[in-house]
């Protein structure tokens, strides 16, 4: 199994600002897909189109020094245990959720984690609940 890109994020300061530019700049759909109610932070879906290609999120940018000036990708993978083990052993590092655990439960999508490469640099793991990676 080839383990592709499949969701990117973008954090925004201002996401009303935001979401006006990636709707008329870009012509995407943008609805909320979660409220601070059901999962702890607003969190938009982003349609970029049909045919070749990738949708993604946006939220809130942390007001902490945790800023991130990018667009952070996700990658799916058939079993996330294996995934972070594999992050962990090969010099990467995995941010923990709120909860202090490395992986969390999105409600009908999957099971997700933060990483981080030797690097620093961030990305997702996702293991969807009722599809296959390609």
């Amino acid at each position: 199994m080839a383990n592709r890109v499949i969701h990117f994020e973008i954090q925004a300061d201002d996401l009303n600002r935001a979401k006006n530019f990636y709707e008329k700049a870009l012509g995407w759909k943008i609805t909320q897909a979660m409220t601070k109610e059901q999962g702890g932070m607003d969190y938009w879906s982003l349609d970029t189109g049909k045919g070749p290609g990738i949708g993604g999120g946006m939220y809130q940018r942390p007001k902490s020094g945790d800023k991130l000036y990018t667009y952070d990708c996700t990658i799916a993978v058939e079993d996330i245990d294996k995934a972070i083990d594999a992050v962990k052993k090969n010099g990467g590092t995995i941010d923990p959720n709120p909860d202090g655990k490395d992986k969390g439960m999105i409600p009908g999508v999957g099971w997700f984690a933060k990483a981080k490469d030797p690097e620093g640099n961030k990305f997702g793991l996702m293991q969807a609940t009722d599809w296959k990676p390609n």
